[in-house]
C-alpha cells in the first residue's frame, strides 16, 4: 500500500540573519517504510557552504499535513505515529511515548521517574501538569550529611537513599484521563510488544548500557536486568543490533495496562518497588506509593513581541527562568546584530547569569514555600537586575545574588513533542535525573528507579551534579518535591500554535530551549536548522561560558575574552532537543536532535 502524505515542493527560505542567498530546495520527496507502509515524507533543506559551521549537522526536517511526533528515540517515534494514524490525539501519543521510552530508552524513559507536560488544545487554552517525584515522608533535611554536617559524596546520586517517589505513571494516568481519546489498553499496548517481544539496540543503546555494568553490578549483585548475559556477574559486552528483552518489565506494563494506577502505587508493583527499597535502605514505603498524586497547576503566559510562551510553572525553575531571559532579551536588537555575534552572545550570557541566581534564592516546591512568580517575571523588577550590565566588561558572578523582592521570605533528561491532526499540542520533558538514574533496578518489576533527590539542595551553597547551586527554598522536606529544570514549551504566533518545544541536559535545558526559540523568531532559521545551531550555556555559577565547538567565531571569542568572560570549549555537545513547527501553509515540520537518536515522524 502506497499513501502519499504530500506532494510537490514546499519552499522554505529562513536561515542565518547574515546570508543573502536561499538554501538549495529538494523537490523530491523522501520516501520510507513505517509499519509496513511507505510513506512520502518531504525533507526540509538545511542551509549549506560559508555558515554551516553554525550547525552540528546539515540534517533535515520532516514535514507532515496530519501530526507529528519528535522523540529521542526513532521506535518510540513511530510509537507515537502509530498512535495517531489509529484515530488517536496527542495526549494518546504522549502517553503511549512516554511508556514506549520506559522500554526503548531506559537512560531516561521511564516508570520510576517523573516530569512536566505543557498541553494546548485546538481550540488555545493551557494546561500543565506536574508529576514530579517527591521525597519520601521519612526524608530529612540533613539526610545526606554526615555528622560534621559535610556532605557524603555519591549517596544523593546512586543507589537506593537517592530515589524520589515516582510520579510517571499517575501523571500519564491523569493526562489520558482528563484527554485521552483512545482507550488505556490501546495505547500500553505497544509498550508491552516492545518489552516482551525486545527490540534491537542502537550503537548509542548498546554503549550506554555497556558504560553502567559496572554499576548495575555492585548496586544489583543479584540481578541479570540490562545484562547480556543471564549469568550474575558476566561482562558479556552488548553490541549494536542485539536484542534486549525486558519480560519483567513487560508484566509490570500489562499489569499497569489492566489495572492502572491502582498496580503501580497500591497493587503488586507497588509492592515490589518498597521490598526493593528495604533490600537496599532506601526510604520510599508503601504510604509513600499510596499517597503520590501529580498536580494539575496553572501554566506560565507571558508575551515575547506578538508571541505567547506557555510554559511549566514550579516545581519547575525553568518556566519562570525562560520567562526572565525572553524579557531581558526583548529590547535588544537580536536580529540586526546577529546570531551568536558578540554583542548578542553577551546579552544572553548576563541574562543567564542573573536568572540563574534568582533561581538559586527563590525556587523550590510552590506547595512548601512561597514563590514569587510574579513579581520575578515582572518588567519593573528586571530592570532592576539589569542596572549594572555593562557592555564594557562582564558582570562578575561573585557579586550577583538573586535580587530583592519586598515582602518576600527567604543532560540526563528526555523530552517529546507532540501535535495532532487537529493541532492538539503537548510538550513533555521527563526523566530519571542522571543517565539511568540511581542505577537500582526495582527486583520483579524491571525499571530503574530516579536519583532526584540529588535536585534538592542537600547543603545550602552545595552544587549538584549539574554544578547546580540551591538555598532553603529547594531544601529536602518531607514529601516536598524537589525544583527541576525542565523546560517544555509552547509558543503561539499571532494567536496560533507556533512551536511545541524542549530538551533534555540538565541546568542547560532552560538556557537551549531559550536559544532555539529566539534561533527562529529573531534569526529565521527554520525548526531543524534552529535545533543544529551550535549552543552555549551559562548558569552563574561557576562563572564561566560554555560552548559547542564552533559555536563562537574567533572573532567573537577575542571581544568577550577581552571584556573579561571565561569560556569554555566543550569536546561534547549541548541539548537533545525534540521540535515542532507549524509553518506558514499550516503543515508541522519536526525537527529532531542530530548529536544522538533522536528522530522525527510525521505523516
Amino acid at each position: 500500500m502506497l499513501k502519499r502524505i504530500l506532494s510537490g515542493s514546499l519552499l522554505l527560505a529562513v536561515g542565518l540573519y547574515a546570508c543573502k542567498t536561499k538554501p538549495p530546495v529538494s523537490t523530491t520527496p523522501a520516501v520510507r517504510e513505517s509499519q509496513g507502509v511507505y510513506q512520502y515524507v518531504e525533507e526540509i533543506p538545511t542551509r549549506t557552504g560559508t555558515q554551516a559551521s553554525a550547525f552540528f549537522s546539515d540534517k533535515k526536517g520532516v514535514v507532515g499535513r496530519n501530526g507529528m511526533v519528535a522523540t529521542a528515540h526513532p521506535i518510540s517515534s513511530e510509537v507515537g505515529l502509530s498512535i495517531l494514524q489509529a484515530g488517536g490525539n496527542a495526549v494518546d501519543a504522549a502517553v503511549a511515548v512516554h511508556f514506549a521510552l520506559a522500554v526503548v530508552y531506559p537512560f531516561a524513559g521511564n516508570l520510576g521517574g517523573g516530569g512536566f507536560m505543557v498541553y494546548r488544545d485546538q481550540a488555545g487554552k493551557a494546561y500543565t501538569l506536574d508529576y514530579r517525584e517527591k521525597a519520601s515522608g521519612r526524608a530529612t533535611q540533613n539526610m545526606y550529611l554526615d555528622s560534621a554536617g559535610n556532605v557524603r559524596p555519591s549517596l544523593s546520586i546512586l543507589g537506593h537513599l537517592a530515589s524520589g517517589v515516582p510520579g510517571t505513571v499517575d501523571g500519564m494516568v491523569e493526562a489520558h484521563k482528563r484527554f485521552g481519546k483512545l482507550t488505556w489498553a490501546q495505547v500500553l499496548q505497544p509498550a508491552v510488544d516492545l518489552a516482551a517481544n525486545g527490540f534491537l539496540l542502537t550503537d548509542r543503546d548498546a554503549t550506554g548500557l555497556n558504560r553502567i555494568k559496572g554499576d548495575l553490578l555492585k548496586i544489583n549483585p543479584d540481578k541479570t536486568y540490562f545484562l547480556r548475559s543471564t549469568t550474575p556477574g558476566d561482562t558479556v559486552t552488548w553490541h549494536k543490533g542485539d536484542r534486549l528483552v525486558q519480560t519483567d518489565l513487560a508484566k509490570t506494563l500489562q499489569r499497569i495496562q489492566t489495572r492502572g494506577r491502582a498496580d503501580f502505587y497500591e497493587g503488586e508493583t507497588a509492592r515490589l518497588l518498597a521490598e526493593e527499597m528495604r533490600r537496599g535502605g532506601g526510604l520510599i514505603t508503601e504510604d509513600d506509593l499510596k499517597n503520590y498524586h501529580a498536580t494539575w497547576r496553572d501554566p506560565i503566559q507571558a508575551t515575547y513581541k506578538n508571541y505567547k510562551i506557555i510554559t511549566m510553572p514550579p516545581t519547575s525553575s525553568g518556566g519562570v527562568a525562560l520567562v526572565q531571559l525572553m524579557r531581558f532579551t526583548e529590547p535588544y536588537p537580536l536580529r540586526k546584530w546577529g546570531w551568536n555575534a558578540d554583542s548578542t552572545v553577551q546579552v544572553m550570557i548576563e541574562a543567564e547569569r542573573r536568572v540563574y541566581a534568582d533561581r538559586s534564592k527563590f525556587l523550590g516546591d510552590p506547595d512548601f514555600v512561597k514563590i514569587p512568580m510574579a513579581e520575578l517575571m515582572s518588567p519593573d523588577y528586571l530592570r532592576t537586575r539589569w542596572t549594572d550590565f555593562s557592555f564594557a566588561r562582564a558582570t562578575d558572578s561573585k557579586a550577583v545574588r538573586g535580587g530583592t523582592i519586598p515582602g518576600y521570605e527567604s543532560l540526563e533528561t528526555t523530552h517529546f513533542s507532540i501535535v495532532d491532526k487537529e493541532g492538539n499540542a503537548v510538550s513533555i520533558t521527563t526523566t530519571l535525573n542522571g543517565g539511568y538514574g540511581s542505577r537500582v533496578v526495582v527486583g520483579g518489576a524491571g525499571f530503574f528507579m530516579n536519583n532526584e533527590m540529588d535536585d534538592f539542595s542537600v547543603k545550602p551553597g552545595v552544587p549538584n551534579m549539574f554544578g547546580l547551586i540551591g538555598n532553603q527554598a529547594n531544601a529536602i522536606a518531607p514529601n516536598k518535591r524537589m525544583l527541576s529544570s525542565m523546560t517544555p514549551t509552547i509558543v503561539e504566533k499571532d494567536g496560533k500554535l507556533f512551536m511545541v518545544v524542549g530538551t533534555p541536559g540538565g541546568s542547560t535545558i532552560i538556557t537551549s530551549v531559550y536559544q532555539t526559540i529566539l534561533n527562529v523568531i529573531e534569526h529565521g532559521m527554520s525548526m531543524q536548522q534552529a535545533v543544529n545551531a551550535l549552543k552555549f550555556h551559562h548558569q552563574w555559577l561557576p562563572d564561566k561560558t560554555i560552548f559547542e565547538n564552533g559555536a563562537f567565531s574567533d572573532n567573537t571569542v577575542l571581544k568577550l575574552q577581552e571584556r573579561g568572560y571565561i569560556l569554555e570549549k566543550l569536546t561534547n555537545t549541548l541539548g537533545r532537543m525534540d521540535c515542532v513547527m507549524v509553518r506558514p501553509d499550516g503543515s508541522y515540520e519536526g525537527a529532531s536532535d542530530p548529536r544522538a537518536d533522536n528522530t522525527a515522524r510525521g505523516w
